[in-house]
């Protein structure tokens, strides 16, 4: 699809009016193109006008205007130029029959390989409407959509709206209830055989789908779906003045999703991974409930009250951050969410603010001048970010002052358009504080600041009867923080006990604040406590060394996530070797009790530390530390700990050096005291075996055999591609590069196969072929596939200078698309930082 500029879509939305789409899909016309018919009812606002309409980019059969027949040879790249338009309504007809997709964009096509059934679903986020329909695409010309729908007549068809089969059952025919006004990226239509779980709640129908071959697993979970579904809904009905918008809600599991979920009014979508097949942790499930009240939110931040243009991504993506996570705190059993979110999410918007790319949550609109700009901000600083930024926010503002203005805002804009601006002016109106400083140093300005705590006296021991702390700001936000102050239990020297935890505020002036208290000096002094603020943080020596020896010692686990997150912090930054992470790993977390910090440390322990960060002559050492590890948490929860249990397996699984124990596993079904072997688990550990050159093509394939899903499929890909074989690696590269066979999930499968650190020398000769290859499928397979190739496909384990230059010769070229140039420009800078550890800690 083109690029649409924001000049195009002002200019446009200054023409049009766009009152109605009728559109109508006849997905009977065989596997490679379906049926769209696309009606669009407009008023011209001036005489003369001259626009244009997004279309199919091929398949186009019949344009006509006020019933008039233009000639569709006028179509260019998926655009069709409406000229000498005059004032007053207009009725246009497109007529295409495009392609499916099978890279999750536009209409993607799937065939369930257990039972050859064959399922459809449109993404049509960003600007992917128009491979399904034509449509003036652009987020502020909102309109009602009336849809319907020809499938086999043993289908199920879902929609925006309440879906109704009318006619003779035999006919497939479908209508779905006409929306409210809404965008044309949140048009969605799924059809297939699903297995649904219907209900009713508050008078609105409810459902829940997924493919047939998943219904028994929908089934066991359909009690916690509706049940975590049901209680966000209420709660939002709780928060919000403005009542559901829409006049169903079913949430349809659907096969490769490029993204966790879409918020499509009135039928989100989920990748159905999310319907779990094989054992999950709690932290598992408890993603799944954030992401569920994540796209809830969204049917009031996005699809009520929508972004005017793509600047304003963090209006949709920021609030349903915050608003899941909050959410799912106060409704629901899972109460410590956001140390979930400290432990495993955050980081990804502290990442990502420290590379090259970084920009503002609200971006300047001149720098998202068109829609290929835009795709790069769905990322850690418009999620991550700023969700952490609102929570400063309300932190800083009070829970009523902001619920109150997010009303006045939903009031002011309900079912049209906003923009920053307008937020915060509701913001502004209900309270007396500075709203519009506050955005402008938060959401106007990039980077992470660093709080740096320097206490006197340096000792307990002190006897002092007053203590001092100064905080060296670094950067130029303000803060409203706490301050958490610890003391060694006496009843237990291996615990902490929280003193006292102040809360003050930090102006945005990039200097030093000294603090004096009463007593003695505690033991442990942690800034930004309870994680209320962005910003990374230090601590003083007494500090860190307390924190050493005393970690799971702190009482609660989001004050545990925060030094975590402290330590990593500085792994990254050079000031503390990676030697020295896993130490406090071994030391600490044989005693965590949550999952969410058991596997955030483990995650980055296991893919920054031992892959990146250690030299490939440490990582031997690295990773026995990193087993060892596993091994106590595996003893520690012989009686329990189910969720700490299967994560420190999977990570042993990940890490094994040998194969004799992944072998004795297998063919025992189990591990020793649980859990047994699942598909998930047996797939982990053949890659494994892959990996070490302990497994043939034939295992690989005769455990297809036993497993022929979907994710077999993907399992059976990543094997092959990852055993150390020349012919192996020469097929797997064939198949990412060289052909576009691959759907988007089996190529992520193949690519994160191929490159191996235990492989150096067999992966070697890949390097210099692996630019030149990237750029040639970013251009010829799209957006999707040149994300894939930049990440799973990027050569990680050389950590090289020859990959750092070859990389940046390679973006001194005019070659790399857009999104390609980004995602390379960060895996760079990644690169970079890698090397510099190295360089630095050993």
């Amino acid at each position: 699809m083109p690029v649409l500029t924001r000049e195009e879509a002002q200019t446009r939305a200054r023409l049009l009016d766009v009152h109605r789409y009728t559109v109508h899909l006849d997905l009977t016309r065989g596997e490679e193109r379906f049926g769209s018919t696309s009606t669009i009812r407009f008023d011209a606002r001036e005489d003369g006008a001259d626009t244009f309409v997004e279309l199919p980019a091929s398949g186009l059969t019949r344009v006509t205007l006020d019933g008039t027949d233009l000639d569709p040879a006028a179509a260019s790249a998926g655009r069709y130029p409406l000229t000498g338009l005059t004032r007053g309504a207009h009725e246009l007809r497109v007529e295409a029959q495009p392609p499916y997709s099978h890279t999750g964009e536009g209409m993607h096509r799937f065939t369930d390989p257990l039972d050859q059934a064959v399922y459809l679903c449109t993404q049509c986020c960003l600007a992917d409407a128009p491979g399904v329909f034509a449509a003036f695409d652009q987020p502020d010309l909102k309109a009602v959509f009336h849809t319907t729908v020809t499938a086999p007549p043993e289908w199920t068809v879902l929609g925006n709206g309440v879906a109704t089969r009318t006619g003779d059952p035999a006919d497939g025919h479908w209508e779905i209830a006409p929306t409210p006004p809404i965008s044309t990226y949140l048009m969605a239509v799924a059809a297939g055989p699903w297995h649904s779980v219907r209900t009713e709640h508050r008078g609105i129908p409810f459902g829940i789908h997924v493919r047939q071959s998943l219904a028994p697993h929908l089934d066991a979970d359909a009690e916690e779906l509706l049940d975590i579904t049901t209680r966000c809904f209420d709660r939002y009905h709780q928060k919000f003045d403005e009542p559901y918008p829409f006049d169903s809600y079913d949430q349809a599991f659907v096969p490769e999703l490029n993204s966790g979920a879409m918020e499509n009014p009135g039928l989100v979508t989920f990748r159905d991974e999310f319907v779990f097949r094989s054992a999950v942790t709690d932290a598992e499930r408890q993603t799944r409930a954030m992401v569920i009240a994540h796209e809830m939110a969204h049917m009031w931040f996005g699809n009520l009250v929508t972004l005017q243009w793509w600047d304003d991504i963090w209006l949709n993506e920021s609030f349903a951050e915050y608003m899941g996570y909050q959410t799912l705190t106060e409704a629901t059993p899972y109460t410590d969410t956001w140390a979930d979110f400290a432990a495993a999410r955050k980081a990804w918007g502290y990442d990502a603010d420290q590379r090259p790319s970084t920009h503002p949550v609200a971006p300047a609109p001149e720098d998202v001048l068109d829609t290929a700009a835009a795709e790069l901000n769905f990322d850690g600083i418009s999620y991550a970010k700023g969700a952490s930024a609102l929570r400063q926010l309300v932190a800083w503002l009070g829970e009523k002052n902001f619920l109150a203005g997010i009303n006045e805002h939903f009031a002011r804009h309900r079912f049209a358009n906003a923009t920053l601006a307008d937020f915060i002016d509701s913001l502004a109106h209900a309270c007396d504080r500075d709203v519009h400083g506050w955005a402008d140093t938060w959401l106007r300005t990039t980077g992470v600041d660093t709080l740096v705590p320097e206490i006197t006296p340096e000792s307990p021991d002190d006897a002092a009867d007053n203590w001092q702390l100064t905080v060296h700001h670094r950067g130029t936000r303000p803060h409203h923080l706490a301050i958490g102050l610890y003391d060694q239990s006496p009843a237990d020297p291996r615990r902490l006990t929280l003193r006292e935890r102040p809360e003050t505020e930090l102006p945005a002036d990039g200097t030093t604040h000294s603090h004096t208290r009463p007593g003695r000096r505690p033991a442990l002094v942690l800034l930004n406590d309870n994680d209320l603020t962005y910003t990374k943080i230090r601590l003083d020596p007494h500090s860190w060394d307390t924190a050493l020896h005393h970690l799971s010692g702190l009482p609660d686990p989001l004050t545990r996530a925060t030094v975590w997150n402290a330590a990593r912090d500085m792994v990254r930054d050079g000031a503390l070797a990676p030697a020295a992470y896993l130490d406090a790993a071994r030391a600490h977390l044989p005693h965590e009790t949550t999952t969410p910090i058991t596997h955030a440390v483990l995650t980055f322990a296991r893919t920054h530390i031992t892959d990146h960060y250690v030299t490939t002559e440490a990582r031997p050492v690295a990773l026995t530390t990193l087993t060892d590890l596993c091994h106590d948490l595996l003893t520690r929860t012989e009686n329990g700990g189910h969720g700490i249990r299967l994560t420190a397996v999977r990570t042993l699984i990940d890490s094994a050096t040998t194969p004799d124990t992944l072998h004795d596993w297998l063919h025992a079904g189990a591990v020793p005291g649980g859990p047994a072997l699942d598909p998930e688990l047996r797939w982990r550990a053949l890659t494994r075996l892959a990996v070490l050159g302990a497994t043939t093509p034939a295992d690989i394939d005769a455990e297809l055999a036993r497993d022929p899903s979907a994710t077999g499929r993907e399992g059976a890909a990543r094997c092959h591609a990852a055993l150390p074989d020349t012919t192996a690696k020469a097929t797997a590269w064939h198949a990412l590069f060289e052909t576009d066979d691959l759907s988007n999930y089996l190529f992520n499968a193949t690519a994160q196969g191929f490159w191996q650190p235990e492989q150096l020398d067999l992966v070697q000769p890949y390097l210099t072929r692996y630019y030149p290859a990237a750029t040639a499928l970013a251009t010829r397979r799209g957006t999707t596939l040149a994300v894939s190739a930049a990440t799973h496909a990027f050569p990680h384990p050389l950590v090289t200078h020859e990959n750092l230059r070859l990389g940046e010769e390679c973006l001194t070229t005019t070659g790399p698309t857009p999104t390609l140039r980004r995602r390379l420009g960060d895996q760079l800078d990644d690169l970079k930082r890698a090397l510099n550890i190295r360089d630095t800690t050993h």
